[in-house]
């Protein structure tokens, strides 16, 4: 915990646009694992780590942005959808082409957001 705490600190010194564009990259490498078939362990880390991020950038961005702030946690039920379903994600090649198709898509937008807050 006590790293997770210091990590969070680092994070959240970071404006709006650098933390999406955290966001952003962790859903494009999740897309790049699911499409190659490995590292199984390091998706489910790398969708974990993107919901700290969602939780720990809404806070400071809704009073800005609302809509926006939205889509974010709308992101996190989904990253929350995959991982409470991952096993069976997993064993499903349709599935898993599905999940690294939605993750490019959501990286994209997530860049189209952090644009828009700059």
């Amino acid at each position: 915990m006590n790293t997770v705490t210091l990590d969070r600190e680092r994070f959240q010194q970071n404006d709006i646009p650098t933390r999406l564009n955290h966001l952003a990259a962790h859903l494009a490498q999740i897309q790049s694992f699911v499409t190659n078939g490995t590292g199984e362990d390091k998706i489910v880390s790398l969708m974990r780590e993107s919901l700290y991020f969602i939780e720990w950038t809404v806070p400071h961005y809704i009073d800005t942005d609302v809509d926006r702030s939205a889509e974010l946690v709308d992101l996190g039920r989904i990253l929350a959808q995959w991982l409470f379903n991952w096993e069976k994600i997993w064993a499903d090649i349709e599935k898993r082409t599905e999940v690294a198709q939605i993750a490019g898509s959501l990286s994209e937008r997530v860049q189209e957001v952090s644009s828009l807050a700059s």
